[in-house]
C-alpha cells in the first residue's frame, strides 16, 4: 500500500488509542482526527504541564476517556462501547528513571495493563487490527555496535526495560493462544527508537530538559553526554504504526509478529550532540556536564535493525536526524513565542506526509 492509500483508509473508521494524552499518543490521535477517523482515547490525565494533548484541544475532537489500563473492567467497557476496528496500544509508564523509583507501578501498567488490553481485544469481535507498541528497550542490551533484530533476545537491566520485554512475551502468548483462532484479526508489536518532537515535556528526557533549562535561562545539565541513541522524529514511528495497522487489516496473518521502526545507523547521535543542536537551532543555551557517578545503570548504546520493515512494509525514515532536530526546535520556538500548537503540529504533519488527503 502507498502512504496516500494508508492515510485514506482510516477515514470514518473507529479507532481506539490507549495513552492518547501522552506525547506520542497525542500526535497519533491528532493525526487520526485530521484523517476524519472516529477516535476514542483512553488514558490517564496528562502528566506534564504544559501538555501537547491540552494544547491541541483534543478533548473537542475525539471521544476522550480518562481511565487506567490497570482497571480491567473499565477498559473492557470502554473498548466494547467504542467497538473499534483498529486499536493502537501506547499507554505505559514510559520513563526509565521513574521505573527505578516505582517498579511496582511500572510493572503494573506495562505488564498487567497490557494483559488487560489483550484480554479485552480477545473478547471484542469488532477489532480487526491491533498495533501493540512496546519499546526498543525490550531487547537484552549487550551494547552491540549493530542493530537488534526482531528475533533477538528480550530482557532488561532496569524495571522499565524488563517490563517492556515482559509485555512482548505476554503478547506472544495471547497471539499464539487466542488470536490465531480469529482469521480476521491482525495483531503485531512495534518497537521504536527514541523519539523527539514538539510537545514533549516529560521529565528526564533530553529535549524537554533542554527546553526547560533554556526557558528558565539555566544551563542544560547532562548526566550521560556520550550515550548514543537512535533519535528520530515522532512522526517516523507513527507512520510505521499506521502502515502496519493498515496491512494488518488487509492481510491479517501476513503481517503479525514484531516490527522495528528506527533511523539508519548513520543517524545516531550522542546526547551531547542533540543538546548542542537544540542550542544551535534556538540560538541560545549553555551546557554543563554532571560528573557525579550515576546512581542507576543507563545503557550507553542502542540501535535497531529495521530490515523487516524496509523489506516487507516498504517503510523507510523520511527525515534525517538534522531535519528531526530542526523541526523539533521550530515547534518549541513557535510555542515559546506564543504561537498556536494546532497550527504548527498540523503544518509539520503535512510537511512529513506530502500525500496527506485534502479535507
Amino acid at each position: 500500500m502507498n502512504m496516500h492509500s494508508v492515510l485514506e483508509s482510516f477515514s470514518g473508521k473507529r479507532v481506539f488509542i490507549t495513552g492518547h494524552t501522552g506525547f506520542k499518543g497525542s500526535w497519533l490521535a491528532f493525526l487520526l482526527k485530521e484523517l476524519n477517523a472516529e477516535v476514542t482515547g483512553f488514558a490517564l490525565q496528562p502528566e506534564s504541564y504544559p501538555s501537547h494533548f491540552e494544547l491541541l484541544k483534543l478533548k473537542k475532537g475525539i471521544n476522550h476517556v480518562i481511565g487506567d489500563i490497570r482497571d480491567a473492567s473499565f477498559l473492557y467497557g470502554a473498548i466494547n462501547e467504542c467497538e473499534p476496528e483498529y486499536i493502537f496500544h501506547l499507554a505505559a509508564q514510559a520513563l526509565v528513571k521513574k521505573s527505578y523509583d516505582d517498579p511496582v507501578g511500572t510493572f503494573g501498567s506495562n505488564v498487567m495493563g497490557s494483559v488487560n488490553l489483550l484480554n479485552a481485544v480477545r473478547q471484542c469481535d469488532s477489532v480487526k487490527s491491533l498495533v501493540y507498541i512496546t519499546s526498543d528497550k525490550c531487547y537484552e542490551n549487550m551494547e552491540w555496535e549493530w542493530g537488534y533484530r526482531e528475533n533477538d533476545r528480550l530482557g532488561g537491566h532496569d524495571p522499565y526495560s524488563a517490563s517492556k520485554a515482559a509485555a512482548e512475551i505476554v503478547f506472544s502468548a495471547y497471539a499464539r493462544s487466542y488470536f490465531y483462532l480469529r482469521q480476521d484479526l491482525g495483531a503485531a508489536t512495534a518497537r521504536s527508537g527514541n523519539v523527539i518532537g514538539g510537545g514533549d515535556w516529560a521529565a528526564d528526557r533530553i529535549v524537554p530538559d533542554c527546553m526547560r533549562a533554556i526557558e528558565m535561562n539555566n544551563p542544560i545539565i547532562l548526566r550521560n553526554p556520550q550515550a548514543v541513541r537512535p533519535w528520530q522524529h515522532v512522526l517516523e514511528p507513527i507512520s510505521g504504526y499506521l502502515l502496519l495497522a493498515a496491512q494488518l487489516r488487509n492481510k491479517p496473518k501476513e503481517y503479525g509478529g514484531s516490527w522495528n521502526f528506527g533511523p539508519s545507523t548513520s543517524e545516531v547521535r550522542t546526547v551531547l550532540e542533540v543538546a548542542n543542536s537544540i542550542i544551535h537551532y534556538l540560538g541560545r543555551g549553555t551546557i554543563e556536564i554532571n560528573n557525579l557517578q550515576q546512581q542507576h545503570h543507563e545503557a550507553k548504546f542502542l540501535q535497531l535493525n529495521c530490515d523487516r520493515a524496509h523489506r516487507s512494509l516498504a517503510w523507510f525514515p523520511r527525515w534525517n536526524v538534522d531535519k528531526a532536530l530542526a523541526a523539533t526546535a521550530q515547534w518549541y520556538k513557535i510555542i515559546l513565542d506564543g504561537g498556536d500548537a494546532e497550527k504548527i503540529t498540523r503544518a509539520q504533519i503535512r510537511d512529513y506526509f506530502p500525500e496527506f488527503p485534502s479535507n
